[in-house]
């Protein structure tokens, strides 16, 4: 998506306009990869199709089942802004300024090559702060705790080399004692996705550093 972003805007933007808040046809467009008519869609129509689902979803959550495909219902709303073109071009403008480049890959073959001066921030799925939040569904194969114990390591390897890294995470005592050796800040931050209004409260969260401000 980010990368049809960067190349081809002006597509994407006339792709989003086919779009329509329907609920029939919402589930038909999320259960194209159910399907092998998925695999004929160009990468602006996959892009299309993913932005249509975020805004039009419930509370904008992207979920997927174990097949990695996207599994949140239905948002209900009255009127989305599933076409937001001047954000499309001002992203696009900003990634092709900056030269950004956009990978796909394992979080520890994309640092490999972090070298000293360099910054690199994680934003992994937080580890569930009970057994009824163990939400990981961002990705088909999850990230429990062995995957946890990896983003250590790596995290221990970008420090041996003088990289300097910012993690955020829940504030579990699991992850405030992996982490102990490094600065731990506690913060609050909100929740905007709950079945229940009132349960919509700030949590808190853990930010790791190896480096002082």
């Amino acid at each position: 998506m980010y990368q049809v972003i960067k190349d081809s805007p002006d597509e994407l933007i006339a792709d989003l306009q086919k779009h329509k808040n329907d609920e029939d046809y919402f589930y038909q467009i999320r259960g194209l990869d159910r399907t092998d008519d998925y695999n004929n869609l160009s990468p602006v129509e996959k892009a299309s199709r993913i932005i249509f689902l975020n805004k039009t979803c419930y509370n904008g959550l992207f979920r997927v089942n174990s097949k990695g495909e996207l599994n949140a219902p239905f948002g209900r709303y009255k009127n989305p802004f599933i076409c937001d073109a001047d954000n499309i071009h001002a992203l696009s403008d900003y990634f092709n300024t900056a030269k950004i480049k956009f990978l796909n890959k394992d979080f520890e073959k994309t640092v490999k090559t972090a070298k000293e001066g360099d910054f690199v921030y994680f934003d992994p799925p937080y580890d569930p702060i009970s057994d009824t939040a163990a939400f990981t569904g961002y990705a088909k194969n999850g990230f429990d705790r062995v995957d946890q114990a990896r983003l250590k390591e790596c995290c221990d390897a970008l420090n041996e080399k003088g990289v300097k890294f910012l993690l955020s995470n829940s504030a579990t005592d699991f992850i405030k004692d992996f982490y102990s050796e490094y600065i731990v800040d506690i913060i609050q931050a909100p929740r905007a996705i709950s079945c229940k209004g009132d349960g919509r409260k700030a949590v808190d969260e853990v930010l790791v550093r190896n480096f002082d401000i």
